[in-house]
């Protein structure tokens, strides 16, 4: 099929996948930022100890937790969460047959007016496999103990999201290994913003610079509710706790 065997079409299902990704992380990002403005209002770590959803009085992460256990955010999160890992292991194959076919460590995409301009455009495929190795990580900590047994029956349900984050971001090391990702994670969308949108023509001088721009922006939006969320969570468990 043409866009399986084109650049172009290549490209195009990169560009596809990309956005399912920020979507995705803007999602989730939000989700758990939704604690650190708990830790203000004085309901961090307050969940009822009951399977309903949206109990009065619980704090704004676990109603956001509720929330994304609903139906219709049930079926769009699976969908959001495949895209995000087509889009890394796409790229991960499609670099790989470039390394094959041309004999050196080149990027699959055509040449561009940024094709070099930054280290994370250069080394997309190292930021892939540090992103999926840790996604993989992190399913672990959170996923594997909501989800998981909700959707599917397997494990034990933790009703209590704040639990989960102070047994993950209260130690030291796997904080700084989180934080270590966020850094990942920012410089991979910097670069991958831009080139989503440059595979859909928006490449012109103008417009090139302002979604250079606006790329940033959104990363750093989403790295940082991520990396607060995360610190906050440290604090809570080893300042205030």
């Amino acid at each position: 099929m043409f866009i399986f065997n084109s650049s172009i079409g290549k490209k195009f299902i990169q560009a596809v996948s990309g956005a399912f990704l920020v979507i995705f992380l803007l999602l989730h990002a939000t989700i758990n930022f939704f604690s650190v403005i708990d830790s203000f209002t004085g309901k961090y770590g307050i969940a009822a100890a009951d399977a309903d959803l949206f109990t009065k009085g619980d704090g704004l992460f676990k109603l956001g937790c509720d929330f994304m256990s609903t139906p219709i955010i049930s079926i769009m999160v699976p969908v959001l969460a495949l895209g995000f890992f087509v889009h890394i292991l796409y790229g991960i194959w499609l670099t790989i047959q470039n390394l094959r076919a041309r004999g050196g460590y080149k990027r699959y995409e055509v040449s561009s007016k940024a094709a070099a301009d930054s280290w994370s455009a250069k080394n997309m495929l190292v930021l892939g496999i540090i992103i999926l190795g840790f996604i993989c990580y992190h399913l672990t900590h959170f996923w594997a103990k909501m989800q998981l047994p909700e959707m599917f029956g397997i494990g034990t349900f933790e009703n209590n999201p704040y639990l989960l984050l102070n047994a993950t971001f209260g130690k030291w090391w796997l904080l700084l290994l989180y934080l270590c990702w966020f850094g990942a994670l920012f410089l991979h969308l910097t670069h991958g913003f831009w080139s989503m949108f440059q595979t859909v023509g928006w490449n012109g001088q103008t417009w090139f610079k302002r979604v250079k721009v606006i790329g940033v922006i959104v990363a750093a939006i989403i790295v940082l509710m991520f990396a607060t969320t995360a610190v906050n969570a440290f604090v809570q468990v080893n300042c205030l706790g």
